[in-house]
């Protein structure tokens, strides 16, 4: 039982240290400025939206690292609950 909650330990770390580094990637990218007085063209919207998929996806996946962080944290104690019975 030892070894379980060890794996599973290290698991939930890797995770969250995956979650915490696409979240940190999400939001190092910024968008740019656009004034009031610009004319934007179907370049400038191309890239904008490129942009927020780009982010939505970084944070898509850091939700589904946090998910299995939490998941792989739960399972190890409940593994340490059923070990102690």
């Amino acid at each position: 039982m030892a070894i379980l909650t060890t794996i599973l330990d290290a698991l939930g770390l890797v995770t969250a240290a995956a979650a915490a580094w696409f979240w940190y990637l999400s939001g190092n990218r910024r968008l740019r400025r656009v004034s009031r007085y610009e004319e934007l063209d179907y370049a400038d919207l191309n890239r904008i939206v490129t942009a927020f998929n780009r982010a939505s996806i970084l944070n898509r996946q850091a939700a589904k690292a946090a998910a299995a962080s939490a998941g792989a944290l739960a399972l190890r104690f409940a593994v340490d609950l059923a070990a102690s019975f």
